[in-house]
């Protein structure tokens, strides 16, 4: 957990008032729902099933165990709208630059649009970053994504590396 992060924030989105703030396990269920609405997550096996439940459970428990990780909920109404995740990396690079990494964004479907990532991702640059005394904010996002990269792109980022990943085989 990243305890010098400002939480719980107040964002103001046309959707209404939210709460972003820490995850905790009673979130889960809401958490694995937002993967699976996302297209691009659900063909990569965040299907919801119940036997994927403890799977889901356990990486929930070593997320919010972590001194350099954060996982957080948007909540609108009772309901949990939106997630993401942050990880603060300490550096050698830029003099020795801590970067705040940015995964797995998800707002529910039927509310993108609504200004919620953009009033969460504001929060990430503007309080969370400075608070942790990040030098940079950094994300990635999967290359069948254009949508998210132009609505990156409107909040100040920039795509300058190439991404390269390797899919550990499963025995």
């Amino acid at each position: 957990m990243l305890a010098s992060i400002p939480l719980p924030h107040l964002i103001e989105s046309r959707a209404g008032r939210a709460l972003l703030r820490r995850a905790t396990p009673a979130d889960a269920d809401g958490i694995i729902a937002l993967l699976a609405d996302d297209p691009i997550s659900a063909s990569r096996g965040d299907q919801a099933s119940d036997a994927d439940r403890p799977a889901y459970l356990s990486a929930l428990e070593d997320i919010l165990a972590s001194v350099e990780n954060d996982l957080l909920v948007v909540e609108l109404d009772g309901e949990i709208v939106g997630t993401l995740q942050l990880t603060s990396i300490p550096g050698m690079a830029r003099q020795g630059g801590r970067r705040l990494l940015v995964e797995a964004v998800r707002v529910r479907g039927d509310l993108r649009s609504s200004g919620i990532g953009s009033a969460v991702m504001r929060w990430v640059s503007d309080d969370a970053a400075p608070a942790l005394g990040a030098a940079m904010v950094q994300l990635t996002s999967d290359a069948a994504r254009t949508d998210a990269h132009r609505f990156y792109e409107r909040l100040g980022y920039v795509g300058s590396h190439v991404g390269f990943k390797y899919r550990v085989p499963q025995s």
